[in-house]
Protein backbone atom coordinates (compact mmCIF):
# COMPACT_ATOMS: atom_id res chain seq x y z
CA UNK A 1 0.00 0.00 0.00
CA UNK A 2 1.34 3.45 -0.96
CA UNK A 3 -0.39 6.61 0.26
CA UNK A 4 1.52 9.88 -0.09
CA UNK A 5 4.58 9.60 2.15
CA UNK A 6 3.29 6.39 3.73
CA UNK A 7 4.36 2.99 2.47
CA UNK A 8 2.93 0.14 4.46
CA UNK A 9 0.36 -2.60 4.58
CA UNK A 10 -3.39 -2.95 4.68
CA UNK A 11 -4.80 -5.89 6.59
CA UNK A 12 -8.07 -7.18 7.97
CA UNK A 13 -6.49 -9.61 10.41
CA UNK A 14 -3.87 -9.60 13.14
CA UNK A 15 -0.34 -9.88 11.79
CA UNK A 16 2.22 -11.42 14.15
CA UNK A 17 5.84 -10.46 13.50
CA UNK A 18 8.01 -13.54 13.16
CA UNK A 19 11.04 -13.59 15.41
CA UNK A 20 10.08 -10.52 17.44
CA UNK A 21 10.10 -11.10 21.19
CA UNK A 22 9.13 -7.79 22.77
CA UNK A 23 9.48 -6.88 26.43
CA UNK A 24 9.66 -3.17 27.20
CA UNK A 25 10.42 -0.15 25.06
CA UNK A 26 8.88 2.24 22.57
CA UNK A 27 6.77 1.38 19.56
CA UNK A 28 6.17 4.04 16.93
CA UNK A 29 3.97 3.66 13.89
CA UNK A 30 1.45 5.31 11.66
CA UNK A 31 -2.06 3.85 11.78
CA UNK A 32 -5.20 4.51 9.80
CA UNK A 33 -8.50 2.90 10.58
CA UNK A 34 -11.90 3.55 9.10
CA UNK A 35 -14.81 5.78 10.06
CA UNK A 36 -17.10 2.77 10.29
CA UNK A 37 -19.09 2.44 13.50
CA UNK A 38 -17.90 -0.62 15.47
CA UNK A 39 -15.85 -1.82 12.48
CA UNK A 40 -12.42 -0.30 12.99
CA UNK A 41 -10.03 -1.22 15.80
CA UNK A 42 -6.40 -0.82 14.65
CA UNK A 43 -3.58 -1.14 17.17
CA UNK A 44 -0.74 -3.28 18.44
CA UNK A 45 -0.65 -6.50 20.42
CA UNK A 46 2.29 -7.36 22.65
CA UNK A 47 3.46 -9.58 25.52
CA UNK A 48 1.63 -12.44 23.85
CA UNK A 49 2.02 -16.02 24.91
CA UNK A 50 0.02 -17.14 21.86
CA UNK A 51 -1.92 -15.61 18.99
CA UNK A 52 -5.29 -16.92 20.17
CA UNK A 53 -6.25 -14.49 22.97
CA UNK A 54 -3.36 -14.24 25.43
CA UNK A 55 -1.79 -10.84 24.90
CA UNK A 56 -2.10 -7.13 25.71
CA UNK A 57 -3.51 -4.62 23.22
CA UNK A 58 -3.39 -0.87 22.72
CA UNK A 59 -5.86 0.07 20.03
CA UNK A 60 -7.85 2.92 18.56
CA UNK A 61 -11.50 3.43 17.68
CA UNK A 62 -11.37 6.02 14.85
CA UNK A 63 -15.16 6.19 14.56
CA UNK A 64 -15.16 7.76 18.06
CA UNK A 65 -12.42 10.36 17.45
CA UNK A 66 -14.86 13.18 16.66
CA UNK A 67 -18.13 11.66 17.83
CA UNK A 68 -20.76 14.20 18.93
CA UNK A 69 -21.26 12.26 22.18
CA UNK A 70 -18.51 13.27 24.65
CA UNK A 71 -18.61 9.85 26.33
CA UNK A 72 -17.97 8.08 23.04
CA UNK A 73 -14.96 10.32 22.39
CA UNK A 74 -13.45 8.99 25.64
CA UNK A 75 -13.44 5.58 23.95
CA UNK A 76 -10.95 6.67 21.27
CA UNK A 77 -7.82 4.90 22.55
CA UNK A 78 -7.95 1.85 24.79
CA UNK A 79 -5.84 -0.75 26.55
CA UNK A 80 -6.89 -4.27 27.44
CA UNK A 81 -5.18 -7.45 28.59
CA UNK A 82 -6.70 -10.60 27.18
CA UNK A 83 -8.23 -12.91 28.20
CA UNK A 84 -8.74 -11.70 31.80
CA UNK A 85 -9.38 -8.02 31.10
CA UNK A 86 -11.37 -7.40 27.89
CA UNK A 87 -12.54 -3.84 27.22
CA UNK A 88 -16.11 -4.42 28.41
CA UNK A 89 -14.97 -5.73 31.81
CA UNK A 90 -12.55 -2.83 32.19
CA UNK A 91 -15.21 -0.31 31.21
CA UNK A 92 -17.70 -1.79 33.68
CA UNK A 93 -15.32 -2.24 36.64
CA UNK A 94 -12.91 0.66 36.02
CA UNK A 95 -14.87 3.29 34.11
CA UNK A 96 -12.61 5.75 32.34
CA UNK A 97 -9.31 4.27 33.57
CA UNK A 98 -8.24 2.20 30.55
CA UNK A 99 -9.61 4.34 27.71
CA UNK A 100 -9.38 7.99 26.81
CA UNK A 101 -10.11 10.75 24.33
CA UNK A 102 -7.38 11.92 21.97
CA UNK A 103 -6.82 15.68 22.06
CA UNK A 104 -6.84 17.38 19.69
CA UNK A 105 -9.36 15.02 18.09
CA UNK A 106 -8.00 13.58 14.84
CA UNK A 107 -10.26 13.01 11.87
CA UNK A 108 -11.45 9.38 11.80
CA UNK A 109 -10.22 8.77 8.26
CA UNK A 110 -6.76 10.34 8.72
CA UNK A 111 -3.47 8.67 9.53
CA UNK A 112 -2.38 9.06 13.14
CA UNK A 113 1.14 8.69 14.46
CA UNK A 114 1.30 6.71 17.69
CA UNK A 115 4.23 6.47 20.10
CA UNK A 116 3.51 3.76 22.65
CA UNK A 117 5.86 3.47 25.61
CA UNK A 118 5.57 0.13 27.34
CA UNK A 119 7.23 -0.13 30.75
CA UNK A 120 7.19 -2.71 33.51
CA UNK A 121 4.26 -1.10 35.32
CA UNK A 122 2.74 1.34 32.84
CA UNK A 123 1.80 2.06 29.25
CA UNK A 124 1.71 5.56 27.77
CA UNK A 125 0.24 6.39 24.38
CA UNK A 126 1.21 9.63 22.64
CA UNK A 127 -0.67 10.61 19.48
CA UNK A 128 0.41 12.92 16.67
CA UNK A 129 3.50 14.30 18.42
CA UNK A 130 1.77 15.51 21.57
CA UNK A 131 3.95 15.81 24.69
CA UNK A 132 1.12 14.74 27.01
CA UNK A 133 -0.02 11.11 26.71
CA UNK A 134 -3.51 10.54 25.37
CA UNK A 135 -3.62 7.43 27.54
CA UNK A 136 -1.60 6.47 30.60
CA UNK A 137 -2.49 3.19 32.32
CA UNK A 138 -1.02 0.60 34.64
CA UNK A 139 -0.34 -2.81 33.17
CA UNK A 140 -2.77 -5.55 34.15
CA UNK A 141 -0.78 -8.75 33.78
CA UNK A 142 2.54 -10.28 34.77
CA UNK A 143 3.88 -11.21 31.32
CA UNK A 144 7.21 -9.46 30.80
CA UNK A 145 7.71 -10.25 27.12
CA UNK A 146 6.22 -12.16 24.25
CA UNK A 147 5.12 -12.08 20.67
CA UNK A 148 4.29 -8.78 18.98
CA UNK A 149 1.81 -7.97 16.25
CA UNK A 150 -0.20 -5.42 14.35
CA UNK A 151 -3.78 -5.76 15.57
CA UNK A 152 -6.82 -5.27 13.37
CA UNK A 153 -9.30 -7.61 15.10
CA UNK A 154 -11.00 -8.69 11.86
CA UNK A 155 -11.45 -5.09 10.66
CA UNK A 156 -9.54 -3.24 7.93
CA UNK A 157 -6.55 -1.13 8.97
CA UNK A 158 -3.45 0.44 7.45
CA UNK A 159 -0.04 0.39 9.15
CA UNK A 160 3.17 2.16 8.10
CA UNK A 161 6.56 3.24 9.46
CA UNK A 162 6.80 0.71 12.29
CA UNK A 163 9.73 1.25 14.65
CA UNK A 164 10.46 -0.95 17.66
CA UNK A 165 13.03 0.25 20.22
CA UNK A 166 13.53 -2.24 23.00
CA UNK A 167 14.76 -1.17 26.43
CA UNK A 168 17.83 -3.02 27.63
Amino acid sequence: MKDGDKTGITTNSNLWLTGVDFGYGTIELDIRGRNEFLHSFPGIAFHGSDTARNYDVVYFRPFNFQHTDAVRRTWSVQYMSLPEYPYDRLRKENTGQFESEILPNPKPEDWIHARIVIGKDSIKVYVNGMNKPSLKVRTLQNRTHGIFGLWADATTADFANLSIKKDD
